[in-house]
């Protein structure tokens, strides 16, 4: 936990986006009240309608952190690998690594999304990540060489989704493994390399 110290430290804004993080992606976006944000961030309400707006926009400023630390951390796996094959096999690896975090609790797109107004900003945010995994993977599998690079893409964001949602559902993060052998197969199925390569 943070020192009073380091925390009064924090702007208002970053001290709320804090707050949001934690109680959002631990309870949801609609089950945790404003109230709560402000009284756990430890700033006046006139803080966040000044700063944000309102919930809506803070869970969107939530949304694009997370869509900035996630694209972090993915981008830096995929740069530590040398083949496109490689590559798409380490967002993999990355993803894996999250289902053993004892804060493990699925993927913040997907939850807030499903919570999401159709159209509103939260909607908005959790298909821009998604459509960031998917451009990620489509030109990965381009530069792979895979026959249908779109295809390939989309089977792998799929895989992608379904692993973190077992994951947490199931409640096991040995999926990794199995995620990381279907990805494994895809790929080879769609490059036309061996799976062993």
């Amino acid at each position: 936990m943070a020192s009073v110290q380091s925390t009064a430290k924090l702007s208002a804004r970053e001290r709320l986006l804090a707050a949001a993080n934690e109680l959002f992606y631990a309870e949801g976006v609609q089950s945790v009240g404003i109230d709560r944000v402000i009284e756990h961030a430890g700033v006046a309400k006139a803080s966040l309608y000044n700063t944000f707006g309102g919930k809506e926009q803070l869970i969107r400023a939530y949304l694009d952190t997370r869509h900035a630390g996630t694209a972090d951390r993915l981008i830096r796996a995929v740069e530590e690998r040398d083949t496109p094959r490689e590559q798409m096999l380490a967002v993999f690896e990355s993803q894996g690594r999250q289902f053993d975090r004892p804060d493990f609790r699925g993927c913040a797109f997907i939850r807030a999304g499903a919570e999401a107004s159709p159209g509103g900003m939260v909607q908005e945010a959790a298909d821009a990540f998604r459509g960031w995994m998917r451009e990620l993977f489509t030109r990965l599998a381009a530069e792979a060489g895979a026959a249908d690079p779109d295809s390939l893409g989309h089977q792998l964001q799929l895989l992608y989704d379904g692993a973190g949602i077992s994951a947490l559902m199931d409640h096991d993060s040995t999926v990794a493994a199995t995620s990381h052998a279907a990805a494994t197969a895809l790929i080879a199925a769609a490059t036309g390399a061996s799976a062993e390569a």
